[in-house]
């Protein structure tokens, strides 16, 4: 059948037998070589032979020749390997080629497919089910007009008996056909007019397909393995939004098979697949019916659980949430039926509460409680009264899921702990995380009665001298706390103070309770900035915990987020925190990113002090560390004396990221800070400034050395950076000092950090008289030795392209004089902005595309732009066209239209004119789009000046032209 003219040849290589050639002219796909490539492929140990036979026999697949081969490699004196590649190659010519079968091979084909097919039948399953899909895909082309009843047929073809073939064989044959046949619909690659007719065909079939199954299940002497596939099917076809009424029968026998653990799983699977299906909602009354027979899985799930069967615990909650999640809004509608709905809350109340500890003894648990946000959501959304009815039935019942959340999220004994895997302890951790979101989410429901209990029931705790309580106990009420006060504004609570009163109290013996200590007062923090009386209660205790590397984490962020809320309130104790923080640093009790952010709470807490006490401080704080820096300089550059100046430039970077006394005026009047500290800030040097400048010449010392490391030059402009980021005016008396060492720093070894700090320069200082020469000297300066890199080739640099891009604009954005001056070579930089929009990295053409919009609008201000933009400008529209036709990433043509919006309202004439020079050229700017879509697309362009929105709709749709990419599934989702 089907033959077609052999357009390629194979070549072999003499010395080597069987070794596949590397040029594609040479392709000979006959039987004996494609056998040869599949030898290769999985036996030829040499990984680029493998990958040689991989790529051919991707090629012979797709190949005319395949329909001759395919049908020799199923014969059956081959392997299982070379049959299942010659189904898998009728699949694919089926599947993705139809339209090169001729209408009048249909039959032949289909009747091929049925006998190899039965002679599989009791042959290998992997290559039976590679037919299967292949006499499936064919169904689905034909259906419903050239192969009408498809279903019935198969049922049929199969049911005959003949061909030496047992029944229990041709059943199997018969079920994995049915079963492949609506996944292949999934994920065929139909034309979206023929889904949906496909769909309504298949649908139709279900008539034939649902009594074969039932009968099959019902019968007592079907086998196992029968049934099983019976199962299989169901899941398939329910997925097609198969009417839950007219599969309820089916669903109820799927209910029967669950005692049997061969079919459990399969049985699991087919009864989730029917009732998740989204249509399922409308079929009422068969629900009201499952939710019984759901509540008699009960029995089966506490044997489960008295057995450790994790299997099937697991696989009846998913039925209950399943049931639950899906439809608790029809259920609870139904009010007749209260109680029932109510017994299969219950019933899932009681899947997250399954005793034994997540997830070394049960992973039930975690499957519920998406369950409790959905439900909270439905009876939250009726109008207020019916609420009010819901919520006396269902508020105890939330009362009751925290006490058995928080009973879960317990740790368990340290012993059992310590015998966990890692991977098992992350697990868990991950689950608590889940079970505090859960928490967070109840409150909205419970509000603050939710406090109340958990106060409650932790001072009973605390306060009962009689009854010894776990840690575990106390830990888990807390972590409850924690998890409500990360989220919720808890300010207006009375229990908060007595929680306060209460944490002292605690026994802390464990590194697990401490840490959800510190992380409960971190929590409070914003309320201990509203009541700083209580900050005596609490502070010993985080700078107690600050000296133990097991707290590390959770004492740091606690006292950073004190430091950052309280910092008003923290001058008495200013002088022992620093004290502690000092002393942890110099012991290096903490990894790198602890103590950059301890750092930053030393820059809030000094940030808050009277500016001798600052510099004070910060000469006590600041010393070790300039010592240390003065030897690292006079050192031989190596590894270890790296990571130790790094970590230096680190701590001072985070230091003057937070330390900012300009700030006190604009938290006072935000009432965050009593009256009296509503004066200006002091007249004088800024501190943060008075280090800088102490320090600037050993700086400059450790440049020299390590000019040659980004990463060092990095962490020196990340402190100015810092420093001028939060500083802004008061940086002032640096401007110019920073400005020389930036040059020389930029003209040595070019790198994208010391750009991003110009950057930050000119957008503050640009515009400021005084500072405006260094300023323009500095800019001049790193544009030139940049225009050099742009000479050299600019590809191997992407990172410094794209700072260069995002300092032009800045200036233009700030400062367009900057490009008044002759010193700079407006011209070239127009022409490395255009080369850039042809880089491969998005973000370099991102912040092209920004240089070029902030540029164009200045071209009626600034003469220089005009000009260059009236004599180059063809180019830019060139290549922002080239870009739009295929040059560049989809995720960039908002960023294009934009530029093309920008020319539109500045400079509409010669945009008229360049869009047409530049669009003439046929295949330009793609092969794909005729000379009426270039002339439609540019008169659309022409007419929007004033709808940027419309203006990226118009290059979207241009674009997926350009692309061939129009109409398809890509568009849809673009």
């Amino acid at each position: 059948m089907l033959s077609h003219s052999e357009h390629l040849r194979f070549g072999g290589d003499m010395e080597t037998p069987g070794r596949i050639a590397a040029t594609p002219d040479a392709l000979d796909f006959t039987v004996e070589n494609v056998e040869k490539a599949l030898h290769q492929l999985y036996y030829d140990p040499n990984i680029e032979n493998k990958n040689l036979a991989q790529k051919w026999l991707m090629q012979a697949q797709v190949s005319p020749q395949a329909w001759q081969f395919c049908w020799a490699l199923l014969s059956p004196d081959k392997v299982p390997e070379i049959q299942y590649f010659g189904a898998s190659a009728l699949h694919t010519k089926i599947s993705r080629y139809w339209s090169d079968i001729p209408t009048d091979q249909y039959d032949s084909l289909k009747t091929q497919l049925f006998s190899q097919i039965a002679c599989f039948s009791s042959g290998s399953k992997m290559v039976l089910t590679r037919l299967c899909v292949a006499l499936a895909s064919l169904a689905l082309n034909t259906m419903p007009e050239a192969w009408p009843g498809a279903v019935p047929e198969m049922v049929r073809v199969f049911q005959e008996e003949g061909g030496g073939i047992d029944g229990r064989a041709r059943c199997l044959a018969l079920l994995e056909l049915l079963t492949v046949l609506p996944e292949e619909f999934q994920t065929s690659r139909l034309p979206q007019y023929r889904k949906g007719l496909v769909r309504g065909a298949l649908g139709r079939e279900w008539g034939s397909v649902c009594p074969l199954l039932q009968q099959l299940l019902r019968r007592t002497d079907s086998p196992g393995a029968v049934k099983a596939r019976v199962l299989r099917c169901l899941s398939s076809w329910v997925l097609l939004d198969v009417p839950l009424n007219e599969s309820e029968s089916l669903v109820h026998d799927c209910f029967s098979a669950l005692p049997d653990p061969e079919l459990f799983d399969t049985a699991v699977e087919a009864i989730v697949n029917a009732i998740s299906q989204p249509d399922s909602q409308r079929y009422v009354n068969t629900l009201l019916k499952l939710v019984p027979q759901v509540l008699a899985l009960q029995e089966q799930l506490r044997e489960a659980v008295q057995n450790g069967d994790m299997e099937t615990c697991h696989g009846i909650c998913r039925i209950a949430v399943t049931l639950g999640e899906n439809h608790s809004r029809t259920l609870l509608e139904q009010v007749d039926h209260w109680q029932g709905f109510l017994a299969l809350v219950n019933m899932i109340m009681f899947c997250t509460g399954i005793p034994g500890h997540y997830p070394v003894n049960e992973t039930t648990s975690s499957l519920t409680l998406t369950f409790w946000y959905t439900l909270q959501d439905e009876i939250m959304s009726f109008e207020t009264d019916k609420q009010a009815v819901y919520l006396q039935v269902y508020r105890p019942v939330y009362f009751q899921l925290v006490d058995v959340l928080l009973h879960k999220a317990q740790f368990p004994t340290d012993q059992e702990y310590a015998s966990w895997s890692s991977d098992e302890k992350e697990q868990f951790r991950i689950y608590r995380v889940d079970i505090s979101d859960t928490l967070m989410y109840v409150y909205e429901m419970l509000g603050a009665e939710l406090l109340s209990n958990l106060y409650d029931k932790l001072g009973r705790l605390l306060t009962n001298a009689e009854q010894p309580t776990s840690w575990q106990h106390t830990e888990a009420l807390l972590y409850g706390f924690q998890s409500i006060a990360e989220t919720i504004d808890v300010n207006y609570s009375d229990v908060i103070p007595g929680l306060i009163g209460l944490i002292p109290r605690i026994s802390i013996n464990n590194v697990q309770l401490a840490d959800t200590v510190m992380f409960t007062i971190g929590a409070l923090a914003e309320w201990l900035a509203d009541h700083p009386v209580m900050l005596s209660s609490v502070l010993p205790l985080v700078l107690q915990a600050l000296g133990n590397p097991d707290l590390s984490v959770s004492s740091v962020s606690t006292l950073k987020k004190i430091c950052r809320e309280c910092k008003y309130d923290l001058p008495p104790y200013a002088t022992n925190i620093v004290a502690v923080s000092q002393e942890v640093l110099i012991k290096q009790i903490h990894k790198t990113s602890q103590c950059m952010w301890l750092m930053q709470a030393l820059g809030f807490l000094l940030s808050a002090l009277p500016v001798e006490d600052i510099l004070r401080n910060l000469h006590s704080l600041i010393t070790p560390y300039i010592q240390q820096l003065e030897k690292l300089a006079d050192e031989t550059p190596n590894p270890s004396n790296k990571l130790a100046i790094i970590h230096i430039l680190g701590l001072l970077s985070n230091l003057f990221t937070t330390l900012d006394i300009s700030k006190q005026d604009d938290e006072s009047a935000e009432g965050s800070a009593p009256p009296v500290k509503t004066a200006p800030p002091p007249p004088g040097p800024n501190p943060v400034v008075v280090v800088l400048q102490q320090v600037f010449a050993l700086i400059q010392t450790v440049l020299s050395q390590w000019l040659n490391d980004s990463q060092v030059v990095e962490a020196v402009c990340a402190i100015f950076e810092k420093s001028v980021k939060t500083l802004l005016h008061d940086f002032a008396p640096m401007v110019s000092q920073l400005s020389e060492m930036l040059g020389q720093m930029y003209s040595t070894i070019p790198q994208a950090s010391a750009l991003d700090l110009t950057r930050q320069m000119v957008h503050i200082f640009a515009s400021e008289t005084d500072h405006f020469p260094p300023i323009k000297a500095l800019f001049e300066l790193v544009t030139s030795v940049t225009l050099s890199i742009f000479q050299q080739g600019p590809r191997d640099h992407p990172d410094i392209v794209d700072s260069f891009m995002q300092l032009q604009a800045q200036a233009l954005k700030r400062k367009p004089d900057l490009f008044l001056s002759e010193s700079l070579d407006v011209k070239a930089v127009f022409h490395c902005g255009v080369l850039s929009l042809k880089f491969p990295e998005a973000p370099t053409v991102k912040s092209t595309c920004l240089f070029f919009t902030e540029l164009i609008p200045h071209c009626s201000d600034v003469p220089p732009l005009a000009r260059v933009m009236q004599e180059d400008g063809k180019l830019l529209i060139q290549a922002v066209l080239e870009g739009i036709g295929g040059g560049a990433s989809r995720c960039l043509m908002d960023q294009f239209a934009e530029v093309l919006f920008s020319m539109n309202k500045n400079c509409f004439s010669l945009l008229a004119v360049w869009l047409k020079e530049a669009l003439q050229p046929p295949g330009f700017p793609s092969s794909r789009v005729t000379i009426e879509q270039k002339d439609h697309f540019s008169q659309q362009i022409l007419r929007e000046r004033v709808n940027k929105r419309r203006m990226k709709d118009i290059v979207k749709e241009f674009t997926l032209l350009c692309r061939g990419l129009h109409g398809t599934e890509y568009a849809a989702e673009y």
